[in-house]
């Protein structure tokens, strides 16, 4: 039956079938290899993945983030960025991973991270003279941050999917994404230094002051989103709809660039974004039920017991290696749906800390974002750059490792992890 999904998933795959249908047809293949065909079944389960309130998070928040892109909070953001460490060598790579850490605690999605910053800041940094490459290889880097540094999407799917708690989730990816952002800064140190960039400006305390002022209310929302979830004042899914709220507030009465008649066309396209999720959603949770009901799991327990005996850290060696080829050919969120369902009993057997896997396993798969020969940050970023994906892996790989690095940092070390989650005791 292991080899049957294998063999139906990635064929599909290949075959350029888009990831919701191939999911659902080696559902369909796994019950015909069991003798158990029914449509129903299968609908049923489509349904029952999609039918849960912290799952309505999902369309509030990639609603908000077409919001802060349009009404002026993305640029902003990185206007503060810039004046505060834009006078530093090769400034505008630092402003560039900075600004996708600022982005990432209002936005959760790695496509809105990237797409924002990279429109905004590559134009600059070929303009300055940056290498074009390497400049687009790191804004697309740091949108992976996105998904890490709460608010965090892929974190409300893994804790719906595994019933682990959100709020946990998100306060455990704040240390892990900012040591991926400091890793990646100090990767472009060592380029910048090595080119002979120039420092972006000259720090001027007015500028930075001026900066902070105009920027205060788009740096007001992530503490609005975050300090309301950790105070327990609202849910995951209410601090979406507030983020909403505020953005759309800001934007149109405080900034005045967001106007009335953008709102169609920004529904629409937070609705295509949704549907894509859900869709994924559903076929994933119609897939994982077969997949349970075929005992793969148990299947694949038994290979990695056999592998790593009783040693949960070599576990985890071995669940890292299998993610990390996973996603160089599946997206972060049907990646998470389908090997989360396998590799949580693994988990829970081995008496791993739910929290500190899901946040393992998101930072695992958020590198393959950036991997080809599928990663969907990877084609954001061409496509911002206008260069070729083959220029763009190549140009990528220091970032890939730098990001690697920092997994088995976060694996080894378990306390980065959970050290605010216990903190905070939430």
């Amino acid at each position: 039956m292991l080899v049957v999904f294998l063999a139906a998933l990635f064929g599909f795959i290949l075959l350029s079938v888009p990831i919701a249908f191939s999911l659902l047809l080696t559902a369909f293949v796994l019950m015909m290899a069991m003798g158990t065909v029914s449509l129903p079944m299968l609908a049923q389960n489509m349904v029952r993945g999609i039918d849960s309130f912290p799952l309505m998070a999902i369309p509030f928040f990639l609603f908000a983030g077409e919001l802060m892109n349009v009404g002026g909070i993305s640029r902003r953001i990185v206007s503060f960025a810039r004046a505060l460490i834009g006078h530093v060598t090769g400034g505008l790579g630092f402003v560039t991973v900075m600004a996708s850490m600022l982005f990432a605690g209002v936005s959760g999605s790695a496509v809105a991270d990237t797409s924002a910053i990279g429109s905004i800041l590559y134009p600059v940094m070929k303009r300055e003279g940056y290498d074009e490459k390497r400049s687009a290889a790191l804004f697309a880097a740091a949108g992976t941050i996105g998904p890490i540094i709460p608010p965090s999407i892929p974190m409300i799917i893994f804790g719906v999917m595994a019933n682990v708690s959100i709020i946990k989730l998100f306060l455990g990816g704040i240390i892990p994404g900012v040591l991926i952002g400091i890793g990646l800064m100090i990767g472009w140190f060592v380029h910048a230094k090595k080119a002979g960039y120039k420092a972006d400006s000259k720090f001027s305390f007015k500028v930075l002051l001026s900066a902070g002022f105009d920027a205060f209310w788009a740096m007001l929302l992530p503490v609005i989103i975050l300090g309301g979830i950790i105070t327990g004042i609202y849910t995951p899914t209410e601090a979406a709809v507030i983020a909403v709220v505020y953005a759309f507030f800001v934007g149109l009465f405080i900034y005045r660039e967001l106007k009335l008649s953008m709102l169609p066309e920004l529904l629409v396209n937070s609705a295509k974004s949704t549907a894509v999720v859900m869709l994924v959603c559903g076929a994933a949770t119609a897939a994982a039920f077969l997949i349970t009901t075929a005992q793969i799991p148990a299947l694949l327990s038994g290979t990695l017991l056999k592998l790593s005996g009783s040693n949960p850290m070599l576990l985890m060696l071995y669940i890292n290696i299998l993610l990390l080829l996973v996603g160089c050919v599946m997206d972060l969120t049907p990646a998470l749906l389908i090997m989360g369902p396998m590799l949580m009993p693994i988990i829970l057997k081995f008496g791993i800390d739910p929290v500190y896997f899901g946040v393992v396993m998101i930072v695992n798969l958020c590198i393959g974002l950036i991997t080809p020969p599928v990663g969907n940050i990877l084609f954001v970023g061409c496509s911002i750059a206008k260069i070729s994906v083959a220029d763009m892996s190549k140009a990528i790989v220091p970032n890939i490792l730098i990001m690697v690095a920092t997994l088995f940092l976060i694996t080894y070390v378990p306390g980065l992890v959970t050290f605010i989650p216990n903190l905070v005791g939430r």
